[in-house]
């Protein structure tokens, strides 16, 4: 027996898994790491605690399954996008720590070039907007604030990554400094229409090409580890979700429930531009042929559970919020929106703040578990209907993963929220499954006429319940309560 092995580095954990040649899952470890908020705002990782992590439980699974390195046909790797990491080419060490996707410390960078009248520049070039979440203006703070950075990054003695280049130089101890289309279309400087880092973006931003990955496909060889197995699958953790969850065909749509919310719905070989402040981006590139997506990304979504749990100490467990939010019948009027690092997709307000409405004395922590359920649920609703309109394509199932997909409670507020059904497959790795599917599909894994989408099985479908006049009302409460919380902002004064 042959397995495919996929890391799948998280923003809140590593993991590996081994998957089977029919697509299921052999063995699973997972390691959590340490997450930093140094100030306000901010968001850090150690690079080399990432990596730590990540080589620890590669080692780990493969152990737990009794399986040596010669077993395994090939690595595919999937990861947390946006995160940005400068590391010394001769050393291999980190100059600073990691700036993970959630950071906001370059709004006001990101305010400056948008005054400039530079937003329409980027978002036709790269299918982003200018906000703090993409990599090119983390990689511009870095060599401006690291002392030295800049002048080395001239010199060519500095390397860029996302977590997905850092991974594969450190497997590779330096012999490969590559990435893929998929993390490449996050960085804010390659463009997804020529598939070339964009010289003008580069010197807007003045980050010297020098320090950059070369751009590969998803699926291709991309070298060894020094264990022998061969590296040949890369894609940023939702695009890989989508290839996971067979959304190969334009119109198909999926949702991921990890820290965020992020809804991705394939649009084929065209790159739709988007009027309501959707994001364009790389869905996969096989072979020659480039797939393209239209994304919303929702930036608190299980990180909300999290919360109540750290935060709030109302649940123990993150398990334990669907019987909590069970033990009343509606939100007894309250609305939870949790935008404690600014609002994602389609408002994109890096100044709204965590807020909760229609609190009275008679709300108990049973309201706020709900209403924390329904807020993480309307931000998808929010995206997936302005992706409708961008589109002019009706999307007719959405198909989720990841961990919150076991929250019954969640997935069928979902479904009321969106009037479609919410198809919950059997396999909940579906990020990692994705990776694993590019990987062996550029070593043969599979005979050459095998479907992978045939490996997708249904496991629920959760079907819309909620009466209409009930749905009217919780939409304008809903968009009532955004309204209202554009009055209060984290704005300097």
């Amino acid at each position: 027996m042959r397995y495919l092995l996929a890391l799948d580095q998280g923003t809140t954990s590593s993991r590996a898994l081994l998957f089977n040649q029919q697509g299921s899952i052999h063995a699973v470890a997972q390691k959590e790491f340490k997450q930093y908020f140094p100030q306000p705002g901010w968001v850090e990782h150690d690079p080399m605690e990432i990596w730590s992590s990540q080589v620890g439980v590669m080692e780990e699974v493969l152990a737990k399954a009794g399986v040596t390195s010669k077993y395994v046909a090939a690595i595919g790797i999937t990861n947390q996008r946006e995160t940005t990491i400068l590391w010394e080419r001769k050393t291999g060490i980190p100059i600073a720590p990691a700036i993970v996707w959630q950071d906001r410390r370059t709004t006001e960078l990101c305010q400056q070039f948008k005054q400039k009248g530079l937003e329409t520049l980027f978002q036709e070039k790269t299918g982003l907007l200018l906000d703090p979440y993409f990599s090119g203006t983390k990689i511009h703070w870095l060599l401006h604030h690291v002392p030295g950075a800049l002048e080395k990054a001239r010199r060519g003695e500095l390397a860029f990554g996302t977590v997905d280049s850092w991974l594969v130089w450190k497997l590779t101890e330096g012999a490969c400094h590559v990435t893929d289309v998929t993390n490449a279309s996050r960085t804010l400087i390659y463009n997804i229409h020529t598939l070339q880092w964009d010289q003008e973006l580069l010197d807007i931003l003045d980050i010297p090409r020098e320090i950059l990955p070369e751009v590969k496909s998803s699926s291709e060889v991309y070298g060894h580890a020094t264990n022998s197995i061969v590296i040949s699958g890369i894609a940023g953790d939702q695009q890989a979700a989508l290839v996971g969850q067979g959304c190969l065909n334009s119109g198909m749509a999926k949702t991921t429930y990890g820290t965020g919310c992020f809804l991705l719905m394939n649009t084929g070989k065209k790159a739709v531009h988007s009027k309501n402040h959707l994001l364009t981006t790389i869905a996969y590139q096989i072979g020659t042929d480039v797939h393209y997506a239209l994304e919303g990304s929702v930036f608190m979504g299980g990180a909300v559970v999290q919360w109540l749990r750290d935060n709030l100490g109302i649940i123990k467990t993150s398990q334990e919020i669907e019987a909590l939010a069970s033990t009343v019948s509606d939100n007894g009027g309250v609305y939870f929106i949790p935008a404690f690092t600014g609002l994602g997709a389609p408002h994109w307000d890096p100044y709204a703040r965590g807020t909760l409405f229609g609190l009275t004395r008679g709300t108990t922590t049973g309201h706020i578990a709900r209403a924390a359920l329904e807020g993480i649920a309307h931000q998808v609703v929010d995206v997936l209907k302005a992706m409708e309109q961008d589109a002019q394509t009706a999307i007719k199932e959405l198909r989720v993963d990841g961990g919150a997909v076991k929250d019954n409670l969640l997935m069928q507020i979902q479904a009321d929220l969106l009037e479609i059904p919410v198809l919950r497959p059997k396999v909940s790795e579906l990020t990692a499954l994705g990776a694993a599917y590019l990987a062996g599909l550029s070593v043969d894994f599979w005979p050459k006429d095998t479907e992978i989408t045939s490996f997708w099985q249904l496991e629920r479908t959760f079907v819309p319940q909620l009466s209409q006049e009930d749905l009217h009302r919780k939409t304008i409460k809903w968009k009532n309560a955004i309204q209202l919380m554009q009055q209060w902002k984290d704005r300097p004064l």
